[in-house]
């Protein structure tokens, strides 16, 4: 009775090197298109920070503008006619408080848009990547 080890094992035909390096050419595309999947993902949360502080830059100059012109004329009379300081004095202290409103907004918006970093996993990822395939090519190098 023949056993399973007295079998003969089917000859598995060895590849060429046009197939190799076509599949190496696939998985490297594969590679390179899965690290730009990566980066998507990893910089639209920082996309989408910036536009939420370059959103409170335009806040802070809507509000500003707005407010000087429309708050500014009113207290510095209300200063003015209340108060018996001069005109110029008054719009000078209404001014001064509306900048500071609007260098506070300002500051907060740029450090929003401070905390956008570079994409570090895809950059790990891709020097791994990097250092795999030159292991692979000079480990394929040395055996021939």
């Amino acid at each position: 009775m023949a056993t399973l080890q007295d079998r003969p094992t089917p000859a598995v035909p060895e590849r060429t090197i046009g197939q190799l390096v076509a599949d190496a050419t696939q998985d490297v595309s594969a590679l390179v298109r899965y690290e730009i999947a990566l980066a998507k993902a990893e910089v639209t949360a920082d996309v989408k920070n910036a536009g939420l502080g370059a959103g409170l830059f335009a806040v802070a100059g809507v509000f500003g503008f707005v407010a000087f012109v429309f708050l500014g004329i009113t207290v510095a009379y209300a200063l003015h006619e209340g108060a018996g300081w001069p005109l110029w004095l008054s719009y000078l202290v209404v001014a001064v408080a509306l900048l500071a409103v609007a260098g506070l907004a300002g500051a907060i918006g740029f450090g929003r848009v401070r905390k956008v970093r570079p994409p570090e996993r895809t950059i790990r990822s891709t020097k791994e990547t990097i250092a795999a395939v030159k292991a692979g090519v000079s480990g394929a190098a040395s055996t021939r």
